[in-house]
């Protein structure tokens, strides 16, 4: 049996019992995006796969760095951080090809923890669209630098001059592609192993970046393999004694580090209903009242979408980053981009995002708001043509600056309210202002090179 053939626990069991395996790796991503996970002995997996399994809590209560939120009410001290309980979705099955004949499979929240779960989030938005008779496709493409450092030689550099595999700037290089041929193939052949195939891979325009493009799926398929593809590049990475970086701007002198999300919706005939022949661009009035929903929350969910400090250096003029919610045909300059033409090709590009999104909460975000669109027939304002950077955005268009803005502005949405529901809204809107409060603990380079001596 191949793992794409797995659909059920028994033809889990079956594949586990045909590669006679004692062990089975289990993933579920974090908040952050991050992902957790363990060995589990066959046993007690086999077990799992039937009744679930309990996983510690912390894993929703606490941030990247593993410290714990004082500030969230669905775990903490104040619960004891218990066991929450996790379904393993035998559908996930996957290979890993850098672990000899071993398995993957991902498993998510289930029970009160679903409802902050960030796959779960993403499901309700897809249930959501079937109840409207639409099934969402999706795809992320991620901008990725590579260094040729260590884990430990950042941290004894202090993230400080840094060596990136190649200088320069060199977009779409032939030249670096063909002599680093030996890392684009292992990539390109590991994410075709753990079906996570990509379009297209090359050099984007700065120092050891690359962009990836990945194939698109249903929605809740294309989040899987973003979310797995930013961890098992590093994997990849670090094998070879390199790192991978997915944040939104490493460097103040380079252009930041994007993660587009490209939807579409198709009825359940398989038709996509973005494309109307007779209309202008052929966007049809369900495509328009999409991205009408997507331009009036954006500023509203920006946090879900721009999820750490970090993501707000990148939003800046002349970095091919937006920096209102606008939208335009075939304009990279926007934050929303309508690409127009075939039919299986009519889509929204969600610019906004970067490299560091948590796939799951990033495209629910975008899908979400989309639905709304469609649900409340929002028009959208009139495209805009030419650069985007020259034109000021009205005050609804005006994006928050800073991440506990950002947070704010969720916390008091009534449209993510009614979209995701109070209890995740409350609680990653706390994780974000916990973010900002951990930031400003923080005294940085350019603080004391300006006040030190002058102040």
């Amino acid at each position: 049996m191949q793992t794409h053939d797995v659909t059920t626990a028994e033809d889990a069991r079956q594949i586990i019992n045909e590669r006679g395996l004692d062990y089975v790796k289990v993933g579920l991503f974090d908040i952050d995006g991050v992902l957790r996970g363990k060995y589990m002995a066959k046993d007690k997996f086999l077990s799992a796969l039937e009744h679930g399994f309990g996983f510690c809590d912390v894993v929703l209560g606490w941030d990247s760095q593993d410290q714990l939120y004082d500030n969230v009410a669905f775990t903490g001290w104040h619960t004891g951080y218990g066991d929450a309980p996790v379904r393993i979705i035998p559908e996930s099955c996957r290979e890993l090809p850098l672990e000899q004949n071993a398995l993957l499979f991902l498993a998510e929240f289930s029970g009160e923890a679903a409802a902050i779960c960030p796959r779960g989030i993403l499901q309700s938005m897809i249930k959501k669209a079937e109840v409207m008779g639409l099934i969402p496709y999706a795809s992320c493409e991620f901008e990725f630098f590579l260094f040729d450092e260590t884990p430990n030689s950042v941290r004894d550099k202090h993230y400080k001059n840094l060596n990136t595999i190649s200088p320069g700037f060199f977009g779409y290089s032939v030249l670096r592609s063909s002599v680093f041929s030996d890392f684009y193939e292992e990539l390109l052949s590991t994410c075709m192993k753990m079906d996570m195939p990509l379009e297209g891979l090359h050099t984007e325009t700065g120092p050891g970046v690359l962009e990836a493009a990945i194939a698109y799926d249903k929605a809740l398929e294309a989040a899987d393999r973003a979310a797995l593809f930013k961890s098992f590049t590093k994997i990849l990475a670090q094998k070879r004694q390199w790192m991978a970086t997915f944040m939104a701007r490493w460097s103040s002198d380079w252009p930041g580090q994007s993660g587009h999300i490209h939807l579409s919706l198709k009825n359940d005939q398989g038709h996509s209903v973005f494309y109307e022949e007779n209309q202008p661009h052929h966007i049809s009035d369900t495509m328009r009242y999409f991205i009408g929903g997507q331009q009036k929350l954006m500023p509203e969910l920006l946090c879900m979408i721009a999820p750490t400090i970090n993501s707000f250096t990148r939003l800046v003029p002349g970095f091919w980053a937006p920096t209102s919610a606008n939208w335009g045909i075939e304009n990279r300059t926007c934050a929303l981009r309508a690409i127009t033409g075939k039919p299986n090709a009519q889509r929204v590009e969600y610019r906004i995002a970067a490299a560091d999104i948590n796939p799951y909460i990033a495209i629910a975000a975008a899908l979400g708001s989309g639905l709304w669109g469609i649900e409340h027939s929002i028009e959208p304002s009139e495209p805009i043509t030419g650069n985007a950077y020259d034109v000021s955005p009205p005050e609804e268009q005006t994006l928050p600056k800073t991440l506990i803005e950002a947070a704010s502005k969720l916390t008091h949405s009534t449209a993510a309210r009614s979209l995701f529901g109070d209890q995740f809204v409350d609680h990653y809107a706390a994780t974000r202002v916990w973010e900002e409060r951990e930031f400003r603990k923080h005294i940085s380079d350019w603080e004391m090179a300006r006040y030190f001596e002058i102040i």
